[in-house]
């Protein structure tokens, strides 16, 4: 029998006007939810998202294009050994993937994230539990976008519930703006510049962000840059993470010694499984990991979370700046974690109309 793939594109607006240094977030986020099923395993729906970044070559066209020669690669058998043998069977199913074509990691991830979720039901058992991980998971984090400085210590001073915040920053007035959420938050704050620094800015903001408790800087540079982010690593007594830089699993091994952490996120990489397998490999080549996100509906979010315990921090806001979000099952709770329970596969449904 023929398995069954739907897919439809999505626009939910931002909760606050949402920009970051290399691009603007417009009005709100787009992405593509897809639902698989088989008809050998009748009442079981699993759903999966794709965000696309253009910075990574995606729209939501290619997204839909993508999902067709991906899909050539799954059948009924595929999955029956996927549940048989989730470890293995699971994984084979990524590397079909990746072999089937290069790149695109929103599309992998969207039918990465609906087979893990379909298998899960199928077994009866939540994903962390397949990817043999722990539903013990760390706090999130809360991101504020650029901005004014004024508007981003108000955006700040309302989040202050969170344990962390992660700022962005390479606007045109970045120590202002720290200094004004440092006057409005007392912990930690991550700062993340989406390759919009200079050597000589990164260098220059360095003391100050050790003076104002800044916890980590993301990405300083652009992604080809791993010559200034060493450069700026060897200097710097807090640690760089490389995320335009450090895309899928295959780009860690050139980050030894030039950056201290890598931020693995689904949307890149290709889904939970492929980011399981990065986070296990950036921890054995000495990396400290961060699992981010895209501004993705609960459903991504939950995804993630499904991998958080390989995390030392944990970036899963994306649902949460913006309005609408079309599904419901995922909880946070008043220490900001994201709560996972034991429903099998992501534990996600669709709220009702």
């Amino acid at each position: 029998m023929t398995l069954g793939l739907t897919s439809a594109k999505i626009h939910l607006p931002y909760v606050e006007p949402f920009r970051i240094a290399r691009a603007h977030g417009g009005d709100g986020m787009s992405s593509v939810i897809v639902e698989l099923r088989n008809p050998a395993w009748p009442g079981l729906v699993g759903r999966g998202e794709g965000y696309p970044d253009a910075y990574y070559g995606e729209t939501l066209e290619t997204i839909e294009v993508v999902l067709e020669v991906l899909m050539r690669t799954l059948s009924g058998e595929v999955l029956e050994r996927a549940a048989a043998d989730p470890e293995a069977g699971l994984e084979a199913i990524g590397d079909a993937f990746d072999t089937a074509i290069a790149n695109h990691g929103a599309a992998k991830c969207a039918l990465d994230m609906a087979v893990h979720d379909l298998v899960g039901q199928r077994l009866g058992r939540p994903v962390y539990d397949l990817l043999g991980l722990s539903a013990d998971i760390g706090p999130t984090d809360f991101t504020v976008g650029i901005d004014e400085p004024a508007i981003v210590a108000e955006r700040a001073a309302r989040h202050a519930n969170f344990p962390a915040l992660k700022i962005k920053v390479g606007g045109p007035s970045d120590l202002e703006t720290l200094e004004a959420v440092r006057r409005v938050f007392s912990g930690p704050i991550r700062v993340d510049a989406n390759t919009g620094w200079t050597p000589d800015q990164g260098a220059r903001l360095i003391a100050d962000m050790v003076r104002l408790g800044v916890e980590l800087i993301e990405q300083p540079f652009p992604a080809h840059r791993l010559d200034q982010l060493r450069w700026l690593q060897e200097r710097s007594e807090l640690p760089l993470v490389a995320d335009e830089s450090a895309i899928t699993i295959r780009d860690l091994d050139g980050l030894v010694g030039v950056v201290d952490g890598v931020n693995v996120k689904l949307a890149k990489c290709g889904g939970p499984g492929p980011a399981r397998r990065m986070l296990a490999r950036a921890k054995e080549l000495g990396f400290k990991t961060f699992l981010g996100c895209m501004e993705e509906t609960s459903l991504g979010i939950a995804a993630s979370a499904h991998v958080a315990s390989l995390a030392d921090w944990i970036d899963l806001d994306g649902c949460l700046l913006i309005s609408g979000d079309p599904f419901e099952g995922l909880d946070l709770d008043p220490g900001c974690r994201w709560q996972l329970t034991a429903a099998p596969g992501l534990g996600i449904r669709r709220r009702a109309a």
